[in-house]
């Protein structure tokens, strides 16, 4: 079990007040890019990228690795920065919090991909599908249009 850095009140407390970055995880290969639907709020039922809190100290690939260990439970090779995705919808929605995200590229080292209790389905997608997240649905969007152009995927 991952040791968090402080409790739920103190997450809402400090994130209620202050960004919050987090490392979104982009796996993506000819099958196109990973999407996990959440099973708890906030965007409980939404698709999205994998993604989590940077720890204090803790190196950005180093928190892609972990984020992509802890929701899919797969190692990854980090690859380039994709950009970043800020998430204003949460916020209308009543999500005490702003994160603001940076999106990187990994490549898994298997097949298997098993979600975590936050995630009722994990799969691979070469398009957006209905009900992803609204933030990340625009920069999935871009980057599918941009892979395509250059003929990566």
């Amino acid at each position: 079990m991952e040791k968090h850095p402080f409790s739920a009140a103190e997450f809402a407390d400090i994130y209620g007040r202050v960004p919050r970055l987090t490392a979104e995880v982009v796996c993506v290969d000819s099958r196109g890019v990973v999407l996990t639907r959440r099973a708890v709020p906030p965007a409980q039922g939404k698709w999205h990228l994998p993604g989590g809190t940077v720890y204090f100290g803790e190196h950005l690939h180093d928190a892609v690795r972990r984020v992509a260990r802890r929701e899919l439970g797969v190692a990854v090779t980090v690859g380039r920065m994709l950009g970043y995705i800020e998430y204003p919808s949460l916020l209308r929605e009543g999500y005490r919090g702003w994160p603001v995200g940076i999106a990187f590229e990994a490549t898994p080292s298997g097949d298997r991909l098993t979600a975590d209790e936050q995630a009722d389905e994990v799969g691979w997608f070469r398009s957006v599908p209905p009900g992803t997240l609204a933030e990340q649905a625009e920069f999935l969007e871009r980057f599918f249009a941009a892979e395509v152009s250059v003929g990566r995927h």
